[in-house]
């Protein structure tokens, strides 16, 4: 990954309400009473994250938290009341809106909870809408989209209208139409959240696949912490439009920065977010081919119970760094949602 975030936020607001900017220039940080109290509806406050190239950076909190509206000013499909953005360290909300249509057009991608595919079109179509705006020829668009409606399984579909697919496959298309244009970024709002939770277990499996061979730079918005944890490399939690803690799944649920927190991720099952490395005994020997330090406990919990002896911890490199025992573990699995 780069040492440059490929998306910065820095002290960014967003509110609502005659004199916004005004009354944040008189008064820099104020607080959520003193915002109210001056009739202007608090979206997103002093918002400070780094997106890391390469990462899937999950948003997170409760309705009306400002999760929404934050990836909106990111994209500055909102423009934000004060901060700076920057992509690839380039002043976002210095660029003009043709520039900034130039940008959404070739580097972002966005996918939302309503797959807003348009109906009188088919799925081919759909998919290559978007690089018909960038103004390429029909064949190099139609064989680009073929190309993505293959990568997320809609591979002879490609007449159907969206009338004819079901919820999950419709998706897919709307991903696969937000893929066609190659984004650097890739905002997803929700996007799973419409669907039965059988198909969104799928959707996110597929989420992964994809991932896993594409390495987008992703931002996604959740309110799901099962969600979250599956998919995340990092998560931001938000309250009444203020980052309140950013951290890996697992710092989250070990060190939470506020009260907040901790009531936010409490039934969180330990064994699904913490890592084997988290719990070893450290320079320990264990026994068998050795199970790799970033292991979720969940995942190896049957076979390290299974065992009489402690179990061999590597690192990514296969270099042995500890043992995980039954006895470590099991308070863990006993602790039944946290």
């Amino acid at each position: 990954m780069n040492a440059l975030p490929k998306l910065a936020c820095r002290h960014v607001w967003k509110l609502y309400g005659p004199g916004a900017e005004s009354f944040l220039q008189a008064n820099p940080d104020p607080t959520l009473d003193g915002i109210r109290s001056a009739g202007l509806i608090p979206a997103v406050r002093n918002a400070n994250i780094d997106i890391k190239d390469g990462e899937i950076f999950v948003i997170m909190g409760l309705s009306g938290s400002g999760k929404s509206t934050l990836v909106r000013c990111l994209s500055r499909l909102i423009e934000p009341t004060a901060g700076e953005l920057r992509f690839h360290g380039e002043d976002l909300r210095a660029m003009s809106n043709k520039e900034m249509i130039e940008i959404r057009r070739h580097k972002l991608g966005m996918v939302f909870q309503h797959f807003a595919l348009l109906p009188h079109l088919t799925v081919l179509q759909n998919v290559a809408f978007p690089l018909s705006i960038q103004g390429r020829k029909k064949a190099e668009a139609e064989a680009r989209a073929r190309e993505v409606i293959s990568l997320v399984g809609l591979e002879g579909r490609e007449d159907y209208f969206p009338r004819e697919l079901s919820g999950g496959q419709q998706q897919r298309v709307g991903i696969a139409r937000s893929l066609a244009v190659e984004p650097e970024l890739w905002f997803l709002d929700e996007p799973f959240s419409a669907l039965d939770p059988l198909i969104r277990r799928e959707m996110q499996d597929e989420f992964m696949r994809l991932q896993g061979m594409l390495k987008k730079t992703i931002v996604f918005i959740t309110h799901d912490f099962d969600e979250a944890i599956r998919l995340a490399d990092r998560i931001a939690i938000m309250k009444d439009g203020g980052v309140i803690q950013v951290a890996t799944p697992e710092e989250l649920v070990l060190s939470p920065a506020s009260d907040y927190v901790e009531e936010f991720t409490r039934h969180i099952p330990r064994a699904k977010v913490m890592s084997v490395g988290a719990v070893m005994d450290k320079g320990a020997q264990g026994s068998g081919a050795g199970i790799l330090l970033t292991t979720k406990i969940a995942q190896v919990a049957e076979e390290v119970v299974a065992s009489d002896t402690p179990l061999s911890v590597v690192d990514k490199d296969g270099t042995p760094v500890g043992a995980i025992s039954r006895e470590a573990i099991i308070p863990i699995l006993a602790r039944a949602g946290g």
